[in-house]
């Protein structure tokens, strides 16, 4: 190759360099168990573009997703469906979540699909992206592709509630 075209390729080279930098990663994260469930591919496949104003982001995960740089939302399919849970559960548009905030002082919390198998976890800064607008984003998607179990979400006085007396003949 003449002195003049290899010069020509290593500045053209050396001129994508900044554009290649400017590039996110990918967020490293790791599948759930049951990341194969053909559902969790099924909502993969149509996760949004944006949610709460954070653009999408690659991860190196099945059946996972991310958006913000740095990454505000990460999302996982494929987890084992929650049982019983002292958690507050929300209910927003036909979705029940349990809503873990033991991670609060840090400006963060989980949310876990409760009632739908598998299960789909979303750990969420709530500086960057609201709760609302991620269960808005994912809602219908869990509802079309997420089985129900038929376990829904219920206050503990409701467990903890005193039977009214039958009344007898």
């Amino acid at each position: 190759m003449p002195r003049s075209s290899r010069t020509l390729a290593l500045l053209t080279a050396l001129a994508l360099l900044p554009g290649l930098a400017a590039c996110s990663t990918t967020v490293a994260m790791e599948p759930a168990r049951d990341a194969n469930d053909p559902a969790c591919a099924d909502i993969v496949a149509r996760l949004p573009q944006t949610i709460s104003g954070q653009e999408r982001r690659w991860t190196d995960a099945q059946a996972t997703g991310a958006w913000g740089d740095p990454a505000a939302i990460l999302m996982t399919c494929g987890l084992e469906t929650p049982g019983p849970s002292t958690l507050p559960c929300r209910s927003f548009d036909g979705v029940d979540w349990l809503v873990d905030e033991s991670q609060a002082a840090d400006n963060r919390y989980t949310l876990t699909t409760f009632g739908r198998t598998p299960a789909l976890q979303v750990y969420l800064d709530y500086e960057a992206a609201s709760s609302g607008d991620v269960a808005q984003a994912l809602g219908p998607l869990i509802r079309s592709y997420l089985q129900p179990t038929g376990s829904v979400c219920t206050s503990a006085s409701d467990a903890t509630a005193t039977p009214s007396p039958t009344p007898t003949p």
